[in-house]
């Protein structure tokens, strides 16, 4: 940690006019950026918030602000200068680890601002150096916070344990209290100059922490010489990075020594080292599958790159940088014992995703390298960004890795996509995957295929750097199985059901038809509701209600179930039976008294159905306040071509759900359609393909109904 005396001088003489006319410069070219993710992608989720950034080239029109801002997926941003003028403003470049991006926009869409453009000066950072911090604070549009540099040399800031964070590199930190909304805004000093890039901060306390500019320089100079080309090719503005898939801290001599560092060893490192070298670089982590997975550990000591003492991140990264696809040579130190380690230098974009699959709301893509690191998993894997409907119904959470799927390993998208092809719609296949959580247990669930296309077909989206938007393409052939398979259930075509097939089954018309019985002439009994009654009962005042019961009406019709299950007052029904019924009857009344079931629960559980409704996030309308509901229903109807259970509107409350179907008196679980919401009563009518029962069609029986009966409360 150095201190230049010289400009300790230099601010200790800046004058507060000097500070106002530096600002006067500075914050006409700061603007206050929105901005939207479409997407849930890598490290971030989608949503909108709000931050800064500033023009660092006028005449080309880009603007500089961090790379958690920018975002690694799909954003839809927008620019607002001082005076309140907004254009939209576009991705160029985000960088794979630091936090830096650059957003461009064109010049001559700003038609009433005079403003300059803000110059990029890293050298001139130093401790004891007086700023200002010029930036969207709390969302204020513009706030100056006064601050000092006190270090050069700060560890990169933590964030998240399963989010983005910057590594291999210094931070600078100084006390100027910056809050959400500043992300992006530029570090002046008296002559307004950007020293560095506000990045973050900590809530429990005034510390801010500050992106050095020298990799940041490096990259605008490249966009700057091919600008001319950019746009017409995909790589136009090409930033070479280079890794080891290795994090690397900065420890001083003193823990280098508990590590093993030799005297000799850190004599020559001084020697050679700038004047006031307090470290050196330590391995951290490794990441598996990477190119210094097994030949690097943690706590090895970093001595030298190619015959050259590194102790800097920056001199690290530049090496890196200019040796990619190239083979380096490191001289290390693990436990007193020098060692000499080959390895290869990996472009870092090849590792870091720029496409991903979207199905049935689903984002997943290749795991990145940031998120390998955090995980301490291999680069590449199946990562599932944003779980959607179709995987989040299954639980399957964020961060998930893939591991098989429809009992086939799966290593790449590609042999995701591929299995997904071979798929109908509606079936339901396990899904093997791992959670960081829990990274030493796969869990299986069984994943249920869209039946219904409440979203669009698979697609994969592919970052277009030259246009800064991202281009959808269907990620499956249209003859796959997926997409030409359609449902060929009779739910599914309940509107072409002939009249006859229903016997013209309306709502307010309620019917019995048992399969398993034999009416004589096949006649079918129906009721109507007595509305009467009803009201009769509803207008009653209700005091201590501690249970319910149906009150007998000499005016209902015989052949009505008591619910007290007392088979003496079993009354022989108006519609005459076969002998065959009549032997029914005796059987169920012999299972009665072999069991302590009622003979109600006997006769009403082969027409209970139990529901599990599933709303896709989409479609979360009218109020509804969940995506999953379970609730039990009635059969109302049941013969060989449709079924119809009634259940209430709090389970069932829109038309555009999943509905899964079990059966009391099976154990079979089939799909059900929503054909009817009532608009004032709270009742709806799902149906449902009897054929999906198979063997057990003959055990579901449809619920004989009593409009005739009331409730009465005591």
């Amino acid at each position: 940690m150095e201190i230049d005396l010289v400009q300790q001088c230099c601010e200790s003489s800046a004058t507060a006019e000097d500070w106002r006319r530096a600002l006067t410069t500075v914050v006409p070219a700061v603007v206050v950026l929105r901005t939207t993710a479409a997407r849930a992608f890598d490290t971030e989720v989608a949503g909108a918030s709000c931050a800064t950034g500033f023009v660092v080239d006028k005449s080309r029109g880009i603007i500089l602000t961090n790379r958690h801002v920018v975002k690694p997926g799909p954003v839809v941003a927008e620019a607002m200068f001082v005076n309140r003028e907004e254009i939209p403003v576009y991705p160029v470049y985000r960088d794979p680890v630091h936090d830096f991006g650059f957003f461009r926009f064109d010049p001559e869409a700003i038609k009433f601002l005079s403003y300059e453009e803000i110059p990029l000066a890293p050298e001139v950072t130093s401790v004891g150096l007086e700023i200002r911090v010029v930036g969207n604070d709390s969302g204020e549009k513009v706030s100056i916070l006064a601050g000092t540099l006190a270090r050069l040399d700060r560890e990169a800031p933590q964030y998240k344990k399963d989010g983005y964070n910057d590594f291999n590199t210094f931070y600078i930190q100084a006390a100027s209290g910056t809050k959400g909304g500043s992300s992006g805004s530029p570090v002046i000093d008296c002559q307004g100059r950007a020293v560095a890039l506000n990045a973050g901060s900590k809530s429990s306390s005034a510390s801010a922490f500050f992106l050095p500019l020298e990799r940041v320089v490096r990259a605008l100079d490249l966009i700057k010489k091919n600008w001319d080309a950019f746009g017409s090719h995909l790589d136009a503005v090409k930033i070479p990075r280079g890794t080891l898939q290795v994090t690397f801290l900065h420890k001083g001599f003193d823990e280098t020594r508990r590590l093993g560092l030799s005297s000799e060893t850190e004599k020559v490192v001084r020697n050679v080292s700038s004047l006031g070298e307090t470290g050196m670089l330590v391995v951290d982590s490794v990441v598996p599958g990477g190119p210094a997975h097994k030949k690097l550990e943690p706590g090895d000591i970093l001595i030298c790159i190619n015959g050259e003492v590194v102790t800097q991140f920056l001199k690290l990264e530049t090496l890196l940088d200019d040796s990619i696809n190239g083979e380096i040579e490191l001289q290390i130190e693990r436990g007193g014992i020098s060692l000499i380690v080959k390895l290869m230098v990996e472009d870092l974009h090849s590792i870091t995703p720029n496409y991903f699959l979207e199905v049935s709301g689903a984002v997943v893509h290749p795991l990145s390298y940031q998120q390998a690191r955090n995980f301490r998993f291999n680069c590449g894997l199946v990562y599932v960004a944003e779980p959607g409907y179709m995987l989040s119904r299954a639980g399957v959470p964020r961060h998930s890795i893939i591991k098989k799927f429809a009992g086939e390993a799966i290593s790449k998208l590609e042999d995701l996509i591929e299995v997904l092809a071979k798929l109908s719609r509606g079936s339901r296949v396990p899904l093997e995957y791992v959670s960081y959580l829990d990274r030493h247990r796969n869990k299986s669930v069984l994943v249920t295929i869209d039946r219904h296309e409440w979203y669009a077909h698979p697609q994969i989206y592919s970052r277009n750097d030259n246009t800064g938007f991202w281009t959808a393409k269907p990620a499956i052939p249209p003859d796959s199985m997926l997409l030409s398979s359609r449902l060929h259930s009779d739910i599914t075509q309940i509107n072409s059901i002939p009249v006859s097939a229903t016997r013209n089954y309306v709502p307010g018309e309620l019917e019995h038809h048992n399969c398993n019985g034999k009416w004589e002439d096949d006649c079918i009994k129906k009721q109507s509701i007595d509305h009467k009654a009803l009201e009769g009962s509803c207008t009653d005042d209700v005091k201590n209600v501690s249970k319910k019961r149906y009150r007998e009406d000499s005016t209902c019709s015989e052949g009505s179930i008591l619910s007290n299950g007392n088979i003496d007052e079993y009354k022989e029904p108006v519609l005459r039976q076969t002998s065959s019924s009549e032997n029914n009857d005796l059987s169920v009344k012999m299972a009665v008294s072999a069991t302590n079931a009622s003979l109600a629960e006997q006769v009403i559980q082969p027409a209970l159905v139990m529901f599990e409704v599933h709303v896709p996030p989409s479609c979360m309308l009218d109020g509804v306040h969940s995506q999953h509901f379970f609730g039990t229903g009635v059969i109302i109807y049941h013969s060989e071509i449709i079924g119809l259970a009634v259940v209430d509107r709090n389970t069932v409350a829109v038309s555009v759900s999943d509905v899964i179907l079990s059966f009391a008196a099976f154990p079979v679980e089939i799909p059900g359609e929503v054909v009817f919401l009532h608009p004032l009563h709270n009742y709806a009518i799902v149906a449902y393909d009897p054929s999906g029962l198979g063997a057990g069609a003959t055990n579901v029986h449809a619920a004989t109904l009593l409009p005739g009966r009331c409730i009465e409360m005591y």
